[in-house]
């Protein structure tokens, strides 16, 4: 099968498309043929070298996202049969002609819901419900600030956070505010232009907000704590700033009885992520048979480009999801 795979840590470049081996599902797996691949900044980090191998455990090709039919089933599969339209997590193996996946971190694509978007749903999907309702537990009427909110999951939060009910505010560049604005923002603050604590605490008249979600961290963290009301939740989805090591201003979590819940789904246990899969698909998913949440795809490229999606995920300023489609490419 043909299969995107690198030999040593680098930049995009490092990236080829090889014939690789079919990979050997077990018994509690699909292996399915992979119509489409999402591409996450996590596959950026892998390349580089961020997490000291070339392997997430599951397989030694890229890739933690796609979308595809069943062609196999293992003996201890239930609810899944051969030919079922699919979008799943990996821990690996994505960018390929076929993939093994734990039929646990799988579920049914809805009807009408194409494989090239179909493959930007799980990784953003599933990260965001878990931040907004279930770490969060936003209901209708709090008011949530979600950073980076033209990117892949930051686009996915804002519309669950709007479809939970809540007041939404967005950050995001200028040249985005009205894509963020158009996912359900009620207001969009640019971030290159503006400080958004200043601007969040102008537009909640000193209020704060009942939630924020991150994804950048470093100075960020005292200011989003700043912007909280009392009582209120952070919830640290990712650092893309790079510096972990930022200070938290611990009497004002400690006077305001705040709370601040670190999330990542690569560390997570086998269990522990089937069961943030469950609470996505029971929850979630119907909101996306019924188009009330929507996939947003920024770019589509095909297999063998893989090395320029990085390059387009790397420079940044896209909105929503890079995608590969492998039946193309």
């Amino acid at each position: 099968m043909r299969a995107i795979a690198y030999d040593r840590f680098g930049p995009p470049d490092v990236l080829r498309l090889v014939e690789a081996p079919t990979p050997q599902p077990r018994a509690t797996d699909l292996l399915v043929r992979v119509a489409a691949a999402g591409v996450n900044r996590a596959d950026l980090m892998q390349r580089t070298g961020f997490y000291g191998d070339r392997s997430f455990g599951e397989s030694p090709l890229l890739g933690l996202e796609l979308a595809g039919e069943v062609v196999s089933v293992g003996a201890e599969v239930t609810g899944f049969a051969i030919g079922d339209r699919v979008m799943a997590i990996v821990g690996g193996g994505a960018y390929a002609e076929l993939a093994r996946v734990d039929h646990g971190m799988a579920v049914k694509v809805p009807e009408g819901l194409p494989p090239t978007q179909a493959a930007g749903v799980m990784e953003a999907f599933v990260t965001a419900w878990e931040a907004v309702a279930h770490l969060a537990g936003v209901r209708a009427g709090d008011r949530v600030l979600i950073h980076a909110a033209a990117g892949g999951i930051g686009s996915a939060a804002v519309q669950i956070a709007k479809a939970l009910g809540a007041t939404v505010y967005g950050t995001a560049s200028a040249e985005r505010a009205s894509d963020v604005r158009g996912l359900g923002a009620d207001e969009v603050i640019d971030y290159r232009n503006h400080d958004f604590e200043t601007a969040l605490n102008q537009i909640t008249q000193g209020a704060g907000v009942h939630v924020v979600i991150d994804f950048v961290g470093g100075d960020y963290l005292a200011r989003n704590l700043r912007s909280l009301a009392p009582g209120g939740v952070l919830v640290q989805v990712g650092v893309l700033s790079g510096d972990a090591d930022a200070t938290i201003p611990l009497d004002l979590l400690l006077h305001n009885h705040l709370r601040l819940f670190g999330t990542v789904m690569k560390s997570r246990t086998s269990a522990e992520k089937r069961a943030m899969v469950a609470r996505f698909a029971a929850n979630a998913l119907p909101l996306l048979a019924t188009g009330d949440l929507k996939p947003v795809i920024d770019q589509a490229l095909p297999l063998a480009r893989a090395a320029d999606a990085h390059r387009r995920l790397e420079r940044g300023g896209g909105f929503g999801k890079i995608i590969l489609e492998v039946g193309s490419g």
